[in-house]
């Protein structure tokens, strides 16, 4: 028996009570009523409890009215809104011990919150929950035999049981006993059910009716992730919150295994691998292989997300070796950015010669890039993102695997190089990428409509899902896109020591650059500039956007150098905080017999820094850019990669940030911010990736009380937008903000940019 009091406006002396309780051994009338009011005795403080009925012959005539109209005052308030009660009242049986039968006992139970808000005190069996009633629940079971999956489409078996709260499962006398009622309370092996039969009886038939098509393996994904694809009704409702969706035995070791790479192992891979592969995988390497075989195995795609540095190349060949072996005929496609051709031939070269390769792209081939070339002794055709919507044969093919390198290339799905590599067709699909969500999560979205489409859902319904500012709501949302896809992507990162503890530590040092007195009167005077354009003119849309951007991009080059804004070729060192600070850092640098990587995000000024450090380091290093050939990178990375290699590498973001092993550095600068650190950290890790024997320092260059420290502030605080998900980095947006808000990240503090004030240096 339970209690639920509601804390009476009166003193407790009077106050009025309600009973239920159960009469086990009346099949009839299986409840007993009575109500009560509180009184102390003469002797003692306790209250004594009586009964409602002796309220009319104990009190005297001159005051019983006055106490009984206080004392039923609760009473006919909650009458006011529950019938029930206001019956109870009329026929008198309020005033008297009466038995129930269910339906009475439900009529009374469901009008409790009533009788708590005008003050009543009620005492109920435990079994009883408003908020949580004890109603079976309808347990739909999807994926319990063993099936060969072949596919996101491939249909599973579920079965449908009816069960207690408690799990125990209703026996099909149970059930018809259950559906045939008409009543809505009932007791069932001893324990007392909710039940509303037709609606439960409409829920079963929803669920036989599903059972004839058939659930495929996506459909079941979503629902055990929470998310109903029925249109909103009434019926949908009743379902979502009657049903328990849960993953069947097979099914249920399959994601096992797809979530738990860690504990996948197989010899037979192994052995295979140890005659074809010219490596030794490492052990995280060894299960990232196994969970590819596996998901290649049932025809499902995926996505290798591992930090960059660990080894995606050597894990996708190693798949390939494998699937060379087990089907010799098959072709594969891998798509790539330009950049990366080099990297993946020296890496096939040295790790899987085994390998039949055709490279389709001018830097590599004479065949007419026109005319599909003959792929009888193929294994794998390599190309470009630029060239798959030029090369119009790719589509015709069927391919068995196609792989993208770089996979956020694709994150816009509705860039024409997007949809282009979405229509082609291929068996299985898998995407490799350090950053699966760069920006936000549409992102996501996009690379799974690659390796898994379906899955995520409409990209419009996706959008509206997750854009929410409920912060539950958006747990919720967040918990359930996690639960979709965690057996699809595979994410290690390299500070993980269960992953790989032989790599050095990796420290970013922010390091603070005063601006000079030029620096300073060109930024605020550029500043001024945008803020009376903006206050005049009425501009708004792509022009706005346009010119907010160029404004952007200037105060970033007076932060460098204020000649790279004027356009004059005297770089001056005094002329510019950044240069004064990479003169005091590389110094420290050069005397140490060190290497660096120097990271920038605007070509012109990649010359000027190759100079400026060959008379700090006292001889040249290697530059890469935009215009710097692709074959001819790859012999630029060797040279820097010897002992006695050049000391420096200036590389423009964009060309070097990605697909580079420059292990041989153990410093990186970033001499100007990019906006999305997730650029940022692909380029540090040039540096900072298996190989690498020494500690790596990050050097971020912040001129002080500018936009870059401003963006600094704004991009530590979005490191934790999706890092519950997937660990990832999202990009700062500057052209949508109003023009108060555009003002305000952009403005000058005169005194920290001048270096008026203390502030830390490192």
């Amino acid at each position: 028996m339970k209690t639920i009091t509601a804390g009476p406006a009166e003193p407790l002396d009077g106050i009025i009570c309600f009973h239920l309780a159960e009469q086990k051994n009346n099949n009839d009338q299986p409840f007993a009523f009575l109500a009560t009011y509180a009184l102390r005795t003469e002797t003692s403080q306790l209250l004594s409890h009586i009964p409602l009925g002796r309220a009319l012959q104990e009190t005297t005539a001159g005051d019983r009215k006055l106490f009984l109209l206080k004392l039923l005052l609760p009473i006919q308030k909650a009458a006011q809104k529950s019938q029930f009660l206001s019956e109870l009242i009329q026929t008198g049986a309020i005033f008297q011990s009466t038995a129930w039968t269910s339906a009475q006992a439900y009529s009374f139970l469901k009008d409790i919150p009533f009788f708590e808000e005008a003050g009543i005190t009620v005492r109920i069996p435990n079994w009883w929950n408003a908020k949580k009633p004890s109603q079976p629940t309808v347990t739909v079971k999807i994926g319990n035999e063993p099936v060969a999956l072949a596919g996101l489409d491939s249909l599973l078996d579920f079965n449908i049981q009816v069960a207690f709260p408690d799990g125990s499962e209703l026996s099909p006398e149970e059930l018809q006993t259950v559906l045939a009622s008409q009543d809505n309370l009932i007791r069932v092996r001893g324990q007392w059910l909710e039940v509303n039969a037709t609606k439960l009886n409409q829920v079963l038939d929803h669920w036989k009716t599903l059972s004839k098509s058939g659930i495929t393996l996506i459909e079941g994904l979503r629902l055990f992730a929470g998310i109903h694809d029925e249109p909103t009704s009434e019926l949908s409702e009743d379902v979502i919150s009657w049903s328990k969706i849960v993953e069947g035995e097979h099914l249920q070791e399959t994601l096992k295994h797809l979530r738990h790479a860690e504990q996948l192992g197989n010899k037979n891979i192994e052995n295979i691998l140890a005659e074809r592969l010219h490596a030794q995988l490492r052990p995280y390497q060894s299960q990232g292989v196994s969970w590819l075989w596996m998901l290649y195995s049932m025809r499902l795609g995926g996505c290798l997300a591992d930090d960059m540095g660990l080894g995606k190349t050597i894990q996708i060949l190693s798949l390939l070796l494998l699937v060379q072996k087990e089907y010799p005929t098959n072709k594969h496609l891998l798509i790539v950015p330009a950049s990366l051709l080099g990297n993946w031939l020296a890496e096939i070269k040295k790790f899987a010669p085994g390998l039949r390769v055709i490279v389709l792209h001018r830097s590599e081939t004479d065949l007419n890039l026109q005319k599909a070339p003959d792929l009888s002794s193929i294994d794998l055709v390599i190309t470009t993102y630029g060239l798959v919507s030029k090369l119009d044969f790719l589509q015709s093919i069927s391919w068995d695997l196609i792989i993208i390198d770089e996979a956020q290339t694709i994150k816009n799905p509705n860039s024409k190089q997007t949809k282009a590599v979405k229509r082609l067709g291929g068996r299985v699909k898998f995407a490799l990428t350090g950053t699966p969500i760069e920006n936000s999560l549409l992102d996501l979205w996009s690379l799974f409509h690659f390796v898994a489409p379906g899955l995520l859902g409409t990209s419009k319904k996706f959008a509206a899902t997750i854009n929410t500012d409920n912060k539950e709501q958006q747990q919720k949302v967040h918990a359930a896109i996690k639960r979709l896809v965690s057996p699809y992507i595979l994410r290690r990162v390299k500070n993980d020591k269960r992953v790989i503890d032989d790599l050095p530590d990796k420290t970013e040092l922010k390091a603070y650059c005063t601006l000079t007195i030029h620096q300073a009167t060109l930024y605020q005077k550029s500043v001024e500039e945008l803020s009376a354009i903006l206050e005049k003119q009425d501009i708004d849309g792509i022009q706005r956007r346009g010119l907010v951007l160029s404004y952007l991009m200037r105060l970033k080059q007076i932060c460098n150098h204020p000649n790279q804004w004027l356009g004059h070729n005297q770089y001056s060192q005094d002329a510019s905080g950044k240069f004064i600070r990479l003169k005091e850092l590389c110094t420290l640098i050069a005397q140490k017999e060190e290497k660096v990587l120097v990271f920038t995000q605007f070509r012109e000024i990649v010359p000027t820094l190759s100079s400026f450090l060959a008379t700090i380091f006292g001889r040249p290093g290697l530059e890469i850019h935009g215009q710097t050939p692709i074959k001819q990178r790859a012999a630029l990375v060797a040279e820097f990669q010897k002992e006695d290699g050049p000391p420096f590498f200036v590389l423009s973001l964009k060309a070097g940030g990605t697909g580079l092993n420059l292990t041989k550095a153990s410093h990186v600068i970033h001499f100007d911010r990019w906006w999305n650190p997730a650029v940022e950290n692909q380029a540090t890790d040039r540096a900072y990736r298996i190989g690498q024997k020494k500690n790596v320092l990050v050097h971020k260059f912040i001129c002080s009380g500018t936009i870059e420290e401003k963006i600094d502030e704004i991009i530590t605080k979005k490191y934790s937008l999706v890092d519950a998900m997937i660990n990832s980095e999202a990009e700062v947006t500057l052209s949508e903000l109003n023009d108060s808000e555009l003002l305000d990240v952009i403005s000058l503090d005169l005194n920290r940019a001048l270096g008026d004030t203390d502030h830390k240096k490192d």
